[in-house]
């Protein structure tokens, strides 16, 4: 009868019982530890160890059992990789369990997916014995999967903006030169009709007439060689400083322009860093020599003296570079005003093609709209459509809409204007995160180097890799939702606290994290306040709350309702 009831469960591929043949026993659940138990999402894993502690006289000496991890869910069930182990007789290369016992060692890990939060860990054993091969009645070690970490999510990653260059004020200069004669600091009438001279007074009598430029200062800087005396070379330079600025106050009258901001005076009894520039940047034969005296003496006579000693070169310096050190140089500060914020926004709506490339990018910043943002650079690109720029900033706004598929095609098109562009680079790395191109994402990411918005996509994929501990350090500073997960990760949860209470605009799963939070830190009061938020803002978290092994020991019945 016992022979008869084996061989029926052997043909079965049934439980085997000791006694049976020789046959291996059944395992014991009581013979396994699961750490973590529940099992944790990292990064994109459930990842865990089974130890089985095998009791003496259990394991035969000629059997191999093949242990494979199952996680059952959802009417599904995923195959971790198979472990064999081999009793004492057996020529293997696998782990030996000996007859006095032993231990084995099982690494799990699956593939995250949502359904798994409800879930159960066996363990299958399929046994070959000789010629006979028999399978053990599977054991439950571990129940449940906490998937905190699955709410890393690459939407809360700002993508990088290609920024405009607008400036409502450009300062532009305008100068010119009125040189005199050696000794001398009267201003010539030929001077003053130099193409130089013309073109500045007519810069600014144009200024004077534009309401949107305003001088904003003038000045006269006046010069003397530096041959000759100094006290002689002082009074020069002080009379042909008076003398220029009497020029230019009688022209300012003449021309009618009354309003500037200023008109500021000085003088330079020798020029010598004039003088350097100017030997520099000539083809004199023994410039070299002369700036090396330059730099041996500081003393102006000693200097002077040095280099009427150079023969050979003086004439040179008298007719070619002294000259042009005799001068004051007049110079027009003015400020281009350009069009105010409301202007801006007036003729993105009425009139774009008014506007230039900056002014475009710029109006988009006017905004917190993303649907108008979008609309602005579209504009962009129809007026502008060799700026990568526009490209870009769609992408971006598209991206943060969650329309990764248009935003990808956007950031192709602005690589293809500007492959070396580190944002565009770094929101090819976010779309890459988002298809799970993790690979991808790296190698975007390292081309984006010394990008400020980098930080956070880098905590990202730091967090995606299961890597909390170097993802936190990553979103230093940075008060997100990632952020703050990678903090509640690594259990610093007055961090956590601080950062998910400085978010500028708390979501759904600002609020989900932050009943986490309440969970871990035993406050019953934060977990049910902040559930309710989170499920009022997305009703889908009321059944994710439900089975979340976060809140195993909370009653939360009445808030998922």
């Amino acid at each position: 009868m016992k022979k008869t009831l084996c061989y029926s469960l052997a043909l079965g591929g049934a439980l085997v019982l000791s006694g049976c043949n020789g046959k291996m026993n059944q395992f014991k659940a009581d013979y396994f530890t699961t750490n973590p138990n529940p099992l944790e999402v990292s990064g994109e894993l459930v990842p865990a160890t089974v130890t089985g502690n095998i009791p003496a006289k259990f394991f035969k000496k000629n059997a191999e059992v093949t242990v494979v991890p199952v996680l059952v869910y959802n009417g599904q069930e995923a195959q971790s990789a198979p472990v064999t182990f081999q009793g004492e007789k057996v020529r293997g290369n696998n782990p030996t369990i000996s007859v006095d016992g032993g231990t084995m060692t099982i690494p799990v890990s699956y593939v995250y997916q949502p359904e798994m939060i409800k879930s159960e860990l066996y363990l299958s054993f399929n046994v070959q014995q000789g010629n006979k091969q028999y399978v053990l009645p599977r054991v439950k070690v571990a129940d449940g999967v906490i998937a905190t970490a699955a709410l890393a999510d690459v939407g809360n990653v700002p993508p990088a903006l290609t920024p405009d260059a607008f400036q409502r004020i450009i300062n532009e200069k305008y100068t010119a030169d009125i040189r005199f004669l050696i000794n001398q600091a009267n201003v010539r009438e030929g001077e003053l009709k130099s193409d130089g001279m013309v073109s500045f007074n007519e810069q600014l009598r144009n200024a004077a007439g534009d309401t949107t430029r305003v001088i904003e200062e003038l000045n006269i800087s006046s010069y003397a060689s530096p041959e000759g005396a100094l006290d002689f070379n002082t009074r020069l330079a002080e009379n042909r400083e008076k003398n220029t600025k009497t020029y230019l106050e009688g022209q300012l009258k003449k021309d009618k322009i009354a309003e500037f901001g200023e008109l500021t005076a000085q003088f330079t009894p020798e020029d010598w860093e004039g003088f350097q520039e100017l030997v520099s940047n000539s083809n004199i034969q023994d410039k070299e020599l002369i700036l090396s005296v330059l730099s041996m003496y500081k003393d102006p006579e000693q200097r002077e003296k040095e280099i009427r000693n150079l023969s050979s070169v003086f004439e040179v310096l008298a007719d070619e570079i002294l000259p042009q050190l005799r001068r004051s140089r007049l110079t027009a500060s003015v400020n281009v005003i350009g069009k105010s914020d409301a202007e801006i926004n007036q003729y993105i709506n009425s009139n774009p093609s008014a506007l230039n490339v900056e002014e475009m990018l710029y109006a988009a910043t006017l905004t917190d709209d993303e649907n108008r943002k979008a609309a602005i650079y579209q504009q962009v690109i129809k007026y502008f459509p060799n700026d990568y720029r526009g490209y870009n900033n769609l992408g971006m706004s598209q991206f943060k809409n969650k329309d990764y598929q248009a935003a990808a095609a956007n950031f192709n098109k602005a690589a293809n204007l500007a492959p070396q562009s580190r944002e565009v680079k770094m929101n090819q790395g976010l779309i890459a995160m988002a298809n799970r191109d993790y690979a991808t994402a790296n190698r975007l990411f390292g081309n984006a180097a010394g990008l400020s918005e980098l930080n956070d996509a880098r905590g990202l994929y730091l967090l995606k890799s299961g890597n909390t501990a170097d993802a936190a350090k990553a979103f230093a500073g940075s008060k997100t939702n990632n952020a703050a997960l990678a903090q509640l990760l690594n259990k610093d949860y007055s961090a956590a606290q601080r950062t998910l209470s400085a978010i500028a605009t708390p979501d759904a799963t600002t609020y989900y994290l932050s009943a986490v939070l309440g969970a871990r830190t035993n406050n019953s009061q934060m977990v049910s306040e902040n559930l309710r938020k989170a499920i009022n803002l997305d009703r889908t978290l009321a059944a994710k709350a439900l089975n979340d092994l976060e809140f195993a020991k909370f009653d939360i019945s009445n808030i998922v309702k």
